[in-house]
């Protein structure tokens, strides 16, 4: 399975099926939290069809064995052998995994993770994803597709497709490469009540090769572009339009995030600016800078 992992492409991962005894996966299906609003909020503050629980040990007698398996040295060991990076750090805080449920019409956008725990600094490593739905075709959507490039066209890209189908997990590689997201649920009439519905852990290391580490950054995306029937001479049936309104303003509100969190930053750096002790070190700095100049 580890020769596995260092061959897999678009990069190294894993895909394991009876991850778990049966009769454990069936206890978490079963204590899988109801679907909470206050915890569907996305990185713009906006109630979404995603909703997200860190707190895995309060979910009942099957997470508090699952968060015991996860954390235990004999995992971590298991899984440093598996995927060659030595020396895992379990996150207490589950921060951006736990339980994830996504309702019909969600899906998530290709993107690369965050790349350092917020508050202890750790690098993250690995990424892993745990099924917990009974039942799911892969024509629903909501398949989780590891990328090469999002930037290439489909018949030029490598994409991995795995169905969501319970007790199958799935473990990759966090790098700045590492492009992964899934394409929107669509639901049939019946069976009603299904979602989406996951557990995710991420593991991290206190060290990281130099040349594998960047600036600290948050999780990035990348908007999917047109759908490839979209071409010349086609003729656009209603969902068509619904589509392309769907992806026209999540580009817009994409491109409104970030205008705000450039104002952020600028009225940061203004703040820095305008501080006494910016200034002592402007004066403290000056003759050096003036002789820079003079030197010119």
């Amino acid at each position: 399975m580890s020769g596995e992992f260092a061959r897999a492409q678009p990069f190294r991962h894993a895909v394991m099926d009876e991850f778990l005894a049966a009769d454990f996966c069936r206890e978490l299906m079963a204590e899988f939290p109801r679907f909470d609003t206050g915890q569907s909020l996305n990185e713009r503050g906006e109630t979404g069809r995603k909703a997200v629980n860190p707190k895995v040990s309060s979910l009942g007698p099957a997470y508090v064995r699952f968060d015991q398996l996860i954390r235990s040295q004999e995992f971590l060991t298991f899984t440093g052998k598996l995927t060659g990076i030595s020396n895992l750090l379990y996150d207490p805080e589950y921060i951006g995994g736990g339980t994830h449920e996504n309702l019909n019409g969600q899906d998530l956008d290709s993107h690369v993770d965050f790349n350092y725990h917020p508050s202890r600094g750790w690098h993250r490593r690995l990424n892993l994803i745990v099924f917990l739905n009974p039942e799911w075709e892969a024509d629903w959507g909501g398949c989780l597709e590891l990328l090469r490039d999002p930037l290439a066209p489909a018949d030029q890209n490598c994409i991995v497709s795995v169905t969501p189908s319970a007790n199958r997990a799935v473990v990759f590689e966090t790098t700045e490469h590492s492009w992964h997201g899934f394409r929107r649920i669509a639901m049939p009439e019946e069976p009603a009540g299904i979602s989406r519905r996951s557990i995710a852990v991420y593991f991290y290391t206190k060290e990281r090769p130099p040349a594998e580490t960047a600036v600290s950054h948050g999780t990035v995306y990348f908007q999917r572009p047109l759908p490839d029937r979209i071409r010349p001479g086609c003729v656009l049936n209603e969902p068509d339009i619904e589509e392309l309104q769907a992806l026209v303003a999540r580009r817009d509100m994409q491109i409104k995030f970030l205008y705000e969190r450039e104002l952020e930053f600028s009225e940061a750096l203004e703040k820095l600016r305008e501080s006494p002790s910016f200034r002592i070190g402007r004066m403290l700095t000056w003759p050096g800078r003036a002789l820079r100049r003079l030197v010119r």
